[in-house]
C-alpha cells in the first residue's frame, strides 16, 4: 500500500525515483489484469495509480493527454496508457503500454467468445446473459454520469453536450461531423471567451495533494518528445507497413469478399472514422457488423458488449466477440475447423483496430507535448469532451431500447429487464457498487428470473 502523505511535507516537494523499464513493464501487465469497468473505469484506474499515488505524472500532464487521447479515433484509454508509456520510455515503452493493455483481454474474450457461441442456447447461459444486458445499459448511463461530472464544468460545455445529444439522437448528425463542429466551437469560443473551455486552477489544488511528479507541469521536455520530421515519417512508413503486408496477404490468398479480408477493412474504417472512444464507436460497429455485414444479430451485439464489460481491458474489444462470431458462424475454415476461424478472425479484428492508436499516439504525441498550456490547442480538445458525453448518453438509450423493448415498440417492454436496469443503476448510482459486482448480482438474478419465472 503506497504511504499516505499530508500537504506540506518535505517528501511530497520531491518528485519519486525515475521508473525502470521493468517496473513499468510490470505495472502495465498488472493494469492489462485489472482494468474493468469500462473506459471510465480504466481512466480512473490510471489516475488513482499513476497521479495520487506512483506520482508517475502531475494531473494537468495527465487530462492534458486524455484530451488527446478523447479527440482521437479508438479506445481513449488505451491510448492514454500508450501516451504515457511513450513518455517514459520512448517508443518501446508505448508499444509495450498499449499491447499489455489489449493482450490479456483478447485471450480472454476469445475464450468466453467460444462458450458464448457453442453453448449459448443453453437455460444457464442464457438466464445469465438475460440478467447481464440490463445492467449493461445502466452501466452505460453511469459512464455518460462519471465523464461528464469530470469533463463538464460550466453552462457552455454543458450546452455543447445537450447539442450533440439531440444532434446524434434526433437528428442522426454523422459522428466526425459532431466532433469537427465541436473543435470549431471550441476553438473560437477559446479565442472569444477563454474562462469557459480552460480548466481553471483545479491542477493546482491536486498538485498540493499528490506532490511533485516525476513528469511534472514544469518537467523540461525530453529529447524523444520533441517533433521531428524524419521521426513522423519513420512511423508514417513503418505503420504502412505494418497495416499492408497482412492485408495484401488477406486479399492475395482469400480474395476481397472473404469474412477475413472484409472483416479487417471494416475494422479500419472503424479505427480511422470514428471517434469518442469504445462508447461512441459501438453503434458504428452495429450498423456495419449487425445490419451491413449481419456477422451477428443484435442480441448477439449486445451480449458481446456485456462480455467486454466483464473482461479487463478497452470496451472496444468487443471487437473480438465480433470477429470471433463473424468467422465461427461463416465456418471461413470449414465445419472441422470452428474455433480456429473464430480464434483468427478476433486476432485479426484487434489488431486492424488498434494499430492506428498506436500510431496516432507515436505520430501525434509530440505535437501535442509542445500545446499542454496553450489554450487556443486546448480549448477545443475541451468541447469535443463535452460533445462525446452526449453521443454516450444517445448510446445508453440506443442499448436500453433493445433491452426493456426487444421485440419492439409495438410489443409490451420487458418489465423485468427494467427492474434489473433499475437495480443496477441504483447499485452504481446510490452504493457505488463496483462495476464487476453489479453485473455479477444481475446475472444471477437474470439466471433465477429466466430459469423459475419464464419457464
Amino acid at each position: 500500500m503506497n504511504k499516505s502523505l499530508s500537504p506540506g511535507t518535505d517528501d511530497k516537494e520531491i518528485p519519486p525515483q525515475p521508473v525502470s523499464f521493468r517496473e513499468a513493464f510490470l505495472f502495465w501487465l498488472k493494469l492489462g489484469f485489472i482494468s474493468f469497468g469500462g473506459p471510465a473505469g480504466q481512466i480512473s484506474i490510471m489516475h488513482q495509480e499513476l497521479v495520487e499515488n506512483r506520482r508517475w505524472i502531475s494531473e494537468q500532464r495527465f487530462l492534458h493527454a486524455l484530451n488527446y487521447c478523447m479527440v482521437l479515433p479508438g479506445p481513449e484509454a488505451q491510448q492514454l496508457a500508450t501516451y504515457i508509456g511513450w513518455l517514459m520510455h520512448r517508443t518501446w515503452g508505448g508499444v509495450v503500454a498499449g499491447a499489455l493493455f489489449v493482450l490479456p483481454s483478447l485471450l480472454v474474450l476469445i475464450a468466453l467468445s467460444w462458450i458464448y457461441v457453442a453453448y449459448g442456447d443453453l437455460p444457464v447461459v442464457a438466464g445469465l446473459f438475460y440478467g447481464i444486458k440490463p445492467a449493461i445499459t445502466a452501466i452505460v448511463v453511469q459512464a455518460a454520469h462519471r465523464i461528464g461530472s469530470r469533463a463538464l464544468s460550466n453552462n457552455t460545455q454543458w450546452a455543447i453536450a445537450a447539442a450533440a445529444f439531440v444532434a446524434i439522437f434526433a437528428l442522426n448528425v454523422p459522428f466526425p461531423v459532431i466532433i469537427l463542429s465541436a473543435a470549431i466551437m471550441g476553438y473560437i469560443g477559446g479565442r472569444l471567451f477563454p474562462g469557459h473551455f480552460g480548466k481553471g486552477n483545479s491542477h493546482d489544488a491536486s498538485r498540493r495533494s499528490y506532490g511533485a511528479a516525476i513528469i511534472d507541469d514544469d518537467t523540461p521536455t525530453a529529447a524523444h518528445t520533441v517533433f521531428k520530421w524524419s521521426r513522423l515519417a519513420w512511423i508514417v512508413i513503418a505503420g504502412g507497413f505494418l497495416w499492408a503486408a497482412p492485408m495484401a496477404i488477406l486479399y492475395l490468398s482469400l480474395g476481397w469478399a472473404h469474412p477475413f479480408t472484409q472483416m479487417s477493412w471494416f475494422f479500419t474504417k472503424a479505427a480511422l472514422l470514428t471517434f469518442g472512444g469504445a462508447y461512441a464507436v459501438l453503434p458504428y460497429i452495429y450498423q456495419g457488423a449487425v445490419v451491413h455485414y449481419q456477422w451477428l444479430t443484435p442480441t448477439q451485439m449486445i451480449d458481446g458488449l456485456a462480455l467486454g464489460e466483464t473482461t479487463p481491458g478497452p470496451l472496444i474489444m468487443v471487437v473480438a466477440f465480433v470477429g470471433f462470431v463473424g468467422g465461427y458462424v461463416n465456418m471461413a475454415y470449414g465445419p472441422d475447423h470452428l474455433f480456429l476461424a473464430g480464434a483468427v478472425a478476433a486476432v485479426l479484428v484487434t489488431w486492424f483496430t488498434f494499430l492506428p492508436s498506436f500510431l496516432f499516439i507515436l505520430a501525434g504525441g509530440p505535437f501535442i507535448e509542445t500545446t499542454h498550456n496553450d489554450l487556443k490547442f486546448t480549448a477545443p480538445l475541451t468541447a469535443i469532451t463535452a460533445a462525446v458525453v452526449g453521443v454516450i448518453l444517445n448510446l445508453a438509450l440506443f442499448f436500453g431500447y433493445h433491452v426493456l423493448w426487444p421485440a419492439g415498440f409495438e410489443e409490451k417492454p420487458d418489465w423485468l429487464a427494467a427492474a434489473i436496469a433499475l437495480a443496477a443503476a441504483i447499485a452504481l448510482f446510490r452504493f457505488k457498487v463496483k462495476v464487476t459486482n453489479v453485473i455479477a448480482g444481475c446475472a444471477v438474478i437474470g439466471l433465477v428470473l429466466h430459469l423459475f419465472l419464464r419457464t
